[in-house]
């Protein structure tokens, strides 16, 4: 079934000459939908509503916008099956990885439903007698969102939750790869009974994107993608002072220590490296192992990506789907010949071929890593990992250090004092014991350091970092 959609602008649907086609990845003869692409006029005319529109929502009551934010919840949960299937034919995940992104969406929305009544601000005695001082944080104002294709409705979700909760206009701008996806939270956003203007979505390519960030109607800019777009973003939108938040990427290692459970350690490298074909941010692209074991695990390794089913995205027995597109299946395999020529490859890295034409790929698994190997300097963003051989946990730390991002890192082992000296000791924001690099909760801050981020973390308590600004007001008797 196609679907088609048009941009969402000052409370209205703007159609406009269908530029973007977008077919199945599972199924090339699937043509899921038809999109505009926004231009000079669109842009201006949402930033433009969006102003009109920041005053009143900045002073809505708390209850009005938990309400809002709570009906909008509610509301994804009840099309969770329809909105997992748009979101799995067009961007290719397995069905049930698109039901829990549609889930964790929904959450979302509650969640922060509740911190629009849980608006802080704090008062101090001044150091002067007869002067009170209070802080409040107040809206940033129009926020531009530019999200990516690999959580099409999560990630939007994730942005435009706490900026609508603390009082911000919200403009969209999501991938060209999955326009429908997002209109389909539009839509959401709209039946729930968002105001005019606080939320809207220009779809397009990057030229949309662009000139939001260049607008100076845009007061900050939420960014999620690749190190090189946010270097240009940045180089856009900071010297007009707009705020930035950007999520950059990483090259996540997980260390397996000699005294781990290898079945929950094997387990959480698959998951980490094959789950969601690779194209995920917090993916455990490095594995690191200590030489006790290395062997065993390996072979344990191979064994079970060798097993795993790859296959069309709504069929149940899949567990990896197709690659998003053949541009990013062709990025991928350059890095496997890559790897070919730097390193071992155990297994995988082949096209393949299933009963509809799609972009499968095999997960393919290189051994003697090396960090002087460009599979394990950038971030390949598909099914591609590399297995390290290291003496003991001072050398997997150094291994696991010895890159400029610091997105997610992972540990399994039995000795809790291991554990705890792996969490002070490596430069990322996020780290996972005995768990695998993946997946986080919506309550609570997520964010990288170095090359994988910069400005304030998202979610949870520290999403008001970004989307609020403080005021100190000082009051005499």
């Amino acid at each position: 079934m196609q679907h088609s959609s048009g941009h969402y602008i000052d409370g209205a649907w703007r159609a406009g000459e269908p530029v973007i086609e977008r077919r199945n990845p599972s199924d090339l003869s699937d043509l899921v939908g038809r999109h505009p692409a926004a231009g000079p006029d669109e842009v201006e005319e949402a930033v433009a509503a969006a102003r009109r529109a920041a005053p009143g929502w900045a002073e809505t009551a708390p209850q009005a916008r938990c309400d809002l934010l709570d009906r909008i919840g509610a509301a994804i949960a009840a099309r969770a099956e329809p909105l997992a299937e748009l979101l799995s034919r067009e961007e290719g995940k397995p069905l049930p990885e698109a039901h829990a992104e549609i889930t964790k969406a929904s959450h979302t929305f509650r969640y922060f439903a509740g911190e629009a009544i849980r608006q802080s601000g704090y008062s101090l005695r001044s150091t002067r007698g007869g002067v009170d001082v209070d802080v409040r944080r107040e809206a940033v104002g129009v926020v531009a969102l530019i999200t990516p294709w690999n959580f099409p409705f999560s990630i939007p979700a994730w942005k435009t939750a706490p900026a609508l909760a603390h009082g911000n206009c919200v403009i969209l701008k999501p991938s060209e790869l999955t326009c429908g996806t997002a209109a389909a939270l539009a839509a959401v956003l709209e039946e729930a009974g968002t105001p005019r203007g606080v939320f809207q979505m220009l779809l397009g390519e990057g030229a949309a994107g662009g000139a939001l960030v260049a607008h100076d109607g845009v007061d900050a800019v939420s960014f999620t993608g690749s190190v090189e777009t946010g270097r240009r973003i940045a180089a856009v939108a900071a010297p007009r002072g707009a705020r930035l938040q950007m999520e950059l990427g990483g090259k996540n290692p997980l260390v397996v220590l000699a005294d781990a459970d290898l079945d929950k350690a094997v387990d959480a490298a698959v998951r980490g490296a094959f789950h969601s074909t690779g194209q995920r941010c917090t993916a455990s692209s490095r594995i690191i192992v200590e030489a006790g074991i290395h062997d065993v695990f390996v072979a344990r390794l191979v064994e079970r990506t060798a097993a795993l089913r790859v296959g069309h995205a709504l069929d149940p027995a899949s567990e990896v789907g197709p690659m998003v597109d053949e541009a990013q299946r062709r990025r991928v395999l350059d890095y496997i010949e890559s790897g070919r020529r730097e390193a071992t490859l155990a297994h995988g890295g082949r096209v393949l071929e299933r009963p509809t034409e799609g972009h499968y790929l095999e997960p393919a698994l290189f051994l003697d890593g090396d960090m002087s190997q460009r599979i394990n300097r950038e971030e390949v963003f598909g099914p591609v990992a590399s297995v390290f051989r290291v003496a003991d946990l001072d050398e997997a730390i150094a291994v696991a250090n010895a890159t400029p991002f610091g997105l997610s890192a992972g540990i399994f082992t039995a000795s809790h004092a291991k554990a705890r000296d792996f969490v002070r000791r490596h430069r990322s924001g996020m780290v996972m014991v005995n768990l695998p690099t993946v997946g986080s909760d919506y309550h609570v801050p997520f964010g990288g350091r170095g090359a994988s981020a910069y400005g304030p973390k998202e979610m949870g308590l520290a999403a008001a970092e970004f989307f609020t600004q403080t005021k100190t007001a000082y009051v005499a008797d």
